[in-house]
């Protein structure tokens, strides 16, 4: 059984090498950096999380959504200042695991979480065709057809291989049988040396070439900063994803600390900063990868690849590898998000829809923190509607009113309007035995209500305040 694991992560982490490529290229490319930058940056980053981060069977490299991040400032700046963000960024993913704040991750919603799936799933797609362009134009006539023709058939290869077996991954199949098809027939089609030459050397240890004050921290503070974030949360949430597949449960701030590790070993040695990506993963998981070995020899083989392998890398058809991608992209959807639709609350199907959306037209980190907000805010909304009043008379003539729910800054006017401080007798008793007190505006408000018995010339008692609520008054400086 060991045996068999060993083999599948093998056979996983070369498929996955495979699509890491063209997507490194093409991010490199984004960031207008040279693409050996990226491949390098995948290498390291790739290599070192699947070492000793917290989540076997995930892919990490250098990702688009950090790409895109860091564009202006290389056009700005040049490429040494984005070696130093990237090592500043690293440093703060580092701290950021350290602190053991990678359980923050659990604040963000079920909801939030479909969205950003189905928004990146969206995003993997949109960016294949790209790769339907020559110099800015679309192709056109036997040359579109060709690339039509050979992507359904990657696509066929996928979904019908594994109905024959299961002994081989079905995309690293597709990619090896389309590329000899290619070659041997010598068709006329676009491939991965069409993008760039992908030879090199081994990356070196040089430190960026930059002022190191702090001017220079200015500058790239910003950058770092909003890198690390985009990092953090694209890896927990696709952490959060693999955990789900696999049925196991990874360890959050073991992967943020790796993760800052190799994006600093990363821009020491020339190379992008990264993070987990999401369609490599789910290559990587579908292809039956599953320990850390896969990552390894993902990240290692992208270094063959630059030594030794380029003249056949190079002949690679893009034409296969839109095709695994697009697969990558109908997999990675959450389709069971369009079916129950019109069975959940209609502010969770909010919440999917503009997080997809922001997803693809801003980024993760923006769509993340809409989606968040969103979720609260609906969250204190129905929190703050649940409160409610009950009231009675006492014997001795007083009233007493007993509060249900959570009091605090959304649940405020609704708290107030439950009582008649003109109508009610000359002693009002307040029973909190089931209200709860979260903050400053609960106190303010309990403030409120005193004062206004207080102008009727009426007393109100509080009655039945927990510890905590006690506690939360005393430090408002109320006297309850």
């Amino acid at each position: 059984m060991k045996l068999a694991s060993l083999r599948a992560d093998l056979l996983a982490g070369l498929t996955s090498s495979f699509a890491l490529v063209p997507e490194c290229i093409a991010f490199a490319l984004v960031a207008q950096v040279n693409p050996l930058m990226g491949l390098y940056g995948a290498f390291i980053i790739c290599t070192l999380t699947a070492l000793f981060g917290g989540r076997p069977g995930m892919i990490s490299g250098a990702a688009g959504s950090m790409a895109v991040v860091i564009v202006a400032l290389v056009v700005q700046h040049g490429v040494q200042y984005l070696l130093a963000t990237v090592l500043l960024g690293g440093l703060i993913m580092l701290l950021f695991g350290l602190l053991r704040l990678g359980k923050l991750i659990r604040m963000v919603p079920h909801p939030v979480m479909l969205g950003f799936v189905n928004g990146l799933a969206i995003i993997i797609a949109l960016a294949q065709f790209e790769h339907f362009q020559h110099d800015g134009h679309w192709l056109q006539g036997n040359t579109l057809y060709l690339m039509l023709g050979l992507v359904a058939l990657t696509m066929l290869i996928v979904y019908l291989l594994p109905r024959l077996t299961r002994a081989v991954p079905p995309a690293l199949v597709a990619i090896l049988g389309i590329g000899a098809l290619v070659y041997l027939f010598e068709l006329p089609t676009h491939t991965l040396g069409d993008m760039a030459q992908i030879a090199g050397g081994l990356p070196s240890l040089v430190l960026p070439d930059i002022p190191w004050n702090l001017e220079t921290l200015a500058i790239i503070a910003p950058y770092a900063v909003l890198m690390a974030l985009v990092g953090l949360l694209e890896t927990l949430l696709t952490l959060n994803l693999t955990d789900e597949i696999t049925a196991t449960r990874g360890h959050p701030d073991r992967e943020c600390v790796a993760l800052g590790v190799a994006n600093m070993t990363s821009g020491l040695f020339g190379g992008m900063g990264g993070c987990a990506m999401i369609g490599q993963t789910m290559i990587n998981l579908g292809s039956g990868g599953r320990g850390r070995l896969s990552g390894v020899v993902a990240g290692v083989m992208i270094l063959l690849f630059v030594l030794f392998l380029s003249p056949l890398i190079e002949r690679i058809p893009l034409a296969a590898l839109v095709g695994v991608m697009f697969v990558v992209a109908q997999q990675t959807f959450a389709w069971g998000s369009l079916r129950v639709a019109g069975k959940v609350p209609a502010n969770d199907v909010l919440v999917i829809v503009a997080v997809t959306a922001i997803t693809v037209a801003t980024d993760l980190a923006t769509a993340v923190l809409c989606g968040i907000v969103i979720a609260a805010l609906n969250f204190a909304w129905q929190h703050a509607r649940e409160l409610y009043a009950d009231s009675d008379m006492q014997a001795d003539g007083s009233k007493l009113y007993r509060v249900h729910g959570t009091l605090f800054f959304a649940s405020c006017t609704t708290f107030l309007a439950q009582f008649e401080p003109t109508e009610d007798p000359q002693q009002v008793t307040l029973d909190c035995r089931h209200l709860s007190f979260v903050d400053y505006s609960a106190i303010a408000a309990l403030k409120t209500l005193r004062e206004r018995y207080e102008r009727a010339g009426k007393h109100l008692r509080v009655v039945h305040l927990s510890e905590r609520c006690k506690q939360l008054l005393k430090r408002g400086g109320s006297d309850h």
